[in-house]
């Protein structure tokens, strides 16, 4: 599956990067130039903007109209519509920052590209190739799985009100 979502999606788009999915994002484009990507590379068109919605739905790109008061609730409902998992899986993660697939890399390669603190307590370490970002499951990521168990126990309310 693949999104492209408008400029009020920023957080979401890191989101879903995370769970894996190839997001196109960018707050600089304008809504006929996002209309026409998501129709030419077959992307849906993830959205905020009630009018951006219908002028997608109008000229047969596939879009969702997003709600949801926060990102776990905005993740639910994702997930409910588009039927994926909301587990972060390294294997297909995405750099949240510029979408390329990250890659497991060796302790010894991060060393003097992370804080001293973070090298010594962490072994785990994932960079993108594309941007040079380095991951590591740190403290931060106890706010994420809150986020995401949040998120899961809304889309199972959600489908109960089916």
């Amino acid at each position: 599956m693949k999104f492209i979502t408008d400029g009020m999606l920023g957080k979401i788009t890191r989101w879903l990067r995370m769970l894996g999915h190839n997001v196109k994002y960018s707050n600089k484009l304008d809504d006929a130039k996002l209309v026409e990507i998501a129709r030419k590379e077959k992307r849906i068109l993830l959205t905020r903007d009630l009018a951006l919605y219908q002028q997608a739905t109008a000229k047969g790109v596939k879009a969702f109209y997003l709600e949801g008061v926060d990102e776990a609730e905005k993740l639910a409902r994702l997930s409910r519509k588009f039927g994926f998992e909301l587990e972060i899986d390294m294997s297909v993660s995405r750099c949240p920052k510029c979408n390329a697939h990250v890659v497991p890399v060796e302790k010894e390669e991060v060393s003097g590209r992370v804080e001293e603190t973070t090298y010594k307590y962490y072994d785990k370490f994932w960079k993108c190739p594309k941007c040079g970002q380095i991951y590591w499951q740190g403290a931060h990521w106890k706010r994420i799985r809150e986020t995401l168990e949040k998120a899961r126990k809304l889309s199972e309310t959600l489908e109960k009100r089916k």
